[in-house]
């Protein structure tokens, strides 16, 4: 009864809820579940053993901790100067909330690298926001190309090119053998040919995927 209970609570939430909402709730979730694998040093997230990970976070990381060293001095000043105690005790929980949301956005980042895995299989990911797999006979190139395009994290050009930027960068080019579909972060699809995005050592992903690619397939 317990199974079926919960499905029909998630067929009701899903008709009442919007797609765009459920996700957010979920990248937050899962954002949430990276803080705590970050802080007890478990291994990274979808990397077996074998695989190459790379992570992304280098341009980033900096201005993270300038955000949550700023957050910090706010919740401190407000602290001193609202002087209605509900008050404070609302903003003060807003403000401990929003740190810890910018910390596990970072923590989602370090923990969900991308991947190479041996048979040449490609993850892209940025946190719990875009994760796009591309299997080996999709790959018609890759090098390293680096770029400073401009745009929201996710950004796709008219002719199919995906820009997953990180810190205003993206190092890493992959030429598509076929169109490939994609979601965003809010659940709107779109179709690549082109994908771009960072890789804080771009050359050793190039040279993962490609000695991969390069393997002969398994009988």
């Amino acid at each position: 009864m317990s199974g079926v209970r919960t499905r029909r609570w998630t067929r009701v939430a899903r008709a009442v809820v919007p797609e765009a909402v459920r996700r957010l709730l979920l990248h937050e979730l899962r954002a949430g579940r990276s803080l705590g694998r970050w802080v007890a040093r478990r291994p990274p997230h979808g990397v077996r053993a074998g695989d190459h990970a790379a992570p992304y976070t280098g341009p980033q990381t900096a201005m993270m901790y300038g955000l949550v060293f700023v957050s910090l001095i706010e919740t401190v000043a407000l602290a001193v100067l609202i002087p209605w105690p509900a008050v404070h005790r609302v903003v003060l929980v807003l403000d401990v909330y929003g740190v810890l949301l910018m910390l596990a956005l970072h923590a989602a980042c370090v923990t969900r690298p991308h991947v190479v895995r041996p048979d040449g299989t490609l993850r892209i990911r940025y946190g719990a926001l875009f994760d796009l797999t591309v299997p080996p006979d999709a790959v018609s190139s890759v090098r390293v190309d680096r770029r400073y395009p401009e745009g929201r994290l996710v950004t796709v050009s008219e002719d199919g090119v995906l820009d997953l930027i990180v810190g205003s960068q993206t190092t890493v080019t992959v030429e598509l053998a076929r169109p490939l579909a994609f979601r965003r972060a809010l659940g709107a699809r779109g179709e690549a040919r082109v994908l771009r995005f960072h890789a804080d050592e771009p050359r050793e992903l190039v040279a993962a995927l490609v000695s991969a690619l390069r393997q002969p397939a398994p009988p």
